[in-house]
């Protein structure tokens, strides 16, 4: 029976890389080897080794447009930390004080936050609003844009990690004379590490792969984002993928680099909070 079970995880074990391959490395590949093609050859988006290997197209990426890709880079980094230094003051408050109070305005609270996991956002309205306070088009409404989407899926990450925090600890605390301000400061935050790296990592990557809100509240030459240097080698009667795909894996692998080197980080604190006690 053991020797059974055995075979079968085996197959299971087998089957998932399989389709992580087919779903993950393959893909992946084929964007490798045609931004190393010409044109032409690219246009045939076939899964073939270039005939002369083009490392120039990322230089020619690069140079695109007066080096536009910096400027790109420049703004889709100040936009993520940006939004990311918000999420998490913002949010580890919120998912404390809903973890922890039971009243009716708490529930309240919560119910209007998690709605904001169902409802999309309505791109119009929100425009209209922005151009009233003079926000539309500018680096601190776009953040606070990123910062409002992602505000339900991070609160919900805290208020689940929160569960796994004694009480204990900051009934001792208060004994001891500290206010509810530098108690979270000093004994609550610090414990919210493991479930803090993941929101770090998880909204980072969300934002700065973000392609239609940047497009829609934050236009302009100026401020484009890397999302948006895609534009640049897409047209209405011609592309050059070997161009495209170049910019795809230019705009990809930071992210990338930071995703697998902090997976497991992710994991950690994503189930730390799944189990009580």
């Amino acid at each position: 029976m053991k020797k059974k079970k055995n075979i079968q995880y085996l197959i299971g074990d087998v089957v998932g890389l399989l389709l992580c391959f087919f779903v993950f490395i393959i893909p992946f590949l084929f964007m490798i080897l045609n931004s190393l093609k010409e044109r032409r050859e690219a246009n045939k988006l076939s899964l073939s080794l270039p005939a002369v290997p083009q490392w120039k197209n990322f230089a020619e990426v690069i140079k695109t447009n007066d080096y536009q890709i910096f400027t790109a880079f420049k703004n889709s980094f100040i936009l993520t930390i940006g939004a990311v230094l918000c999420l998490v003051i913002c949010c580890s408050m919120a998912g404390y004080v809903i973890q922890r109070r039971k009243d009716r305005t708490t529930k309240v609270a919560n119910t209007l936050i998690m709605m904001g996991l169902m409802i999309p956002a309505a791109v119009l309205p929100t425009i209209w609003v922005m151009q009233s306070i003079h926000l539309y088009k500018t680096m601190p409404g776009m953040i606070l844009i990123e910062t409002a989407l992602q505000i339900p899926f991070t609160t919900m990450l805290y208020r689940g990690f929160m569960s796994s925090i004694p009480v204990e600890l900051e009934e001792a605390a208060f004994i001891d004379g500290c206010t509810p301000s530098h108690m979270f400061r000093t004994i609550v935050f610090p414990l919210l590490k493991p479930v803090t790296s993941t929101v770090i990592i998880l909204d980072a990557v969300t934002i700065f792969n973000d392609f239609t809100n940047p497009l829609y509240f934050f236009p302009g030459k100026e401020n484009i984002t890397v999302q948006l240097t895609l534009y640049n080698f897409m047209g209405q009667f011609s592309s050059a993928y070997n161009m495209l795909f170049a910019d795809v894996l230019l705009i990809t692998i930071p992210m990338l680099i930071i995703f697998l080197i902090f997976n497991n980080k992710i994991v950690d604190g994503m189930v730390a909070g799944s189990v009580k006690g």
